[in-house]
């Protein structure tokens, strides 16, 4: 696996390009949830959208490690 990305001539770590990834991936089923009204639901919300963030970032960052080891 690459440890950096090249974006126009700036290196990003992979690490960061994923926790952004998921970050946008985490404000997506913020607001699908929200609509739903799903957090009515959930004892502590800060605690549980870290929670989401964490499952999200172990999933980016494994997909992200097989896509890169193809390459």
């Amino acid at each position: 696996m690459i440890g950096e990305f090249d974006i126009y001539g700036v290196y990003f770590p992979a690490f960061a390009v994923f926790a952004a990834i998921a970050l946008m991936l985490q404000l997506v089923i913020n607001r699908f949830l929200s609509a739903f009204s799903f957090y009515r639901l959930v004892w502590h919300r800060a605690l549980f959208d870290l929670a989401i963030y964490v499952i999200l970032l172990g999933v980016v960052t494994a997909a992200g490690a097989n896509v890169l080891s193809l390459v």
